[in-house]
This record gives C-alpha cells, structure tokens and sequence, in this order.
C-alpha cells in the first residue's frame, strides 16, 4: 500500500499539522517506509508460532510476578466532590446538554 502525495496532504489536515511542501514529501518517504516494513512482516508466516506475553520469554523461562489484588488506598469521596460546585447523594450534577 503506497500513499500518494494527496494522501499525506490529508493526514495532515486532519492531524492539524501544518507542513510545507518539503515536509510533505519527506513525510511520503517515511510513511511509505513504514508501511513497506509492514508489508514485510505480514509476508512472514508465523503458523504454529505461540504468542508471547513477553519477548524475554523467547530466550529464558520467565514466571509471571502477579500481586495479590488488595484495596491499597481508600477513597473520600465527600473530599474529593468539595469543590465540585453541585452534589447530590453523592453524585456530581451537571447542566442538561441534550433535550
């Protein structure tokens, strides 16, 4: 998949970015890098190959380090919704938006 100049241009609109000409075409290269190394990877048959949850595994027996899952920190709710300026059964109320 190879962009065209008209591609970049609209990238960059809609990613608000103002580049001149020079720019554009720089950034033309280096996209239609990218996505020609992504051609290549997607060209790699990986059938039969495992997912790894981490690349050090590829190399070495790894064990997961889990936590036990415990509260650590407590919440004030009524703290934190002081200086919200209006509450109501400890909600936040906000302006109607939508009718």
């Amino acid at each position: 998949m190879a962009l065209t100049p008209q591609d970049v241009s609209r990238i960059a609109h809609l990613a608000r970015l103002d580049l001149s000409s020079s720019e554009q075409a720089q950034m033309l290269v280096q996209l239609n890098g990218f996505f020609g190394i992504v051609e290549q990877m997607g060209a790699v048959d990986t059938s039969g190959v495992e997912p790894l949850y981490t690349p050090l595994s590829a190399v070495q027996q790894v064990s997961l380090r889990l936590r036990d899952d415990v509260v650590t920190e407590q919440v004030d709710r009524e703290a934190n919704q002081r200086s919200a300026p209006a509450v109501e059964a400890g909600l936040y109320l906000v302006p109607k938006v939508i009718e």
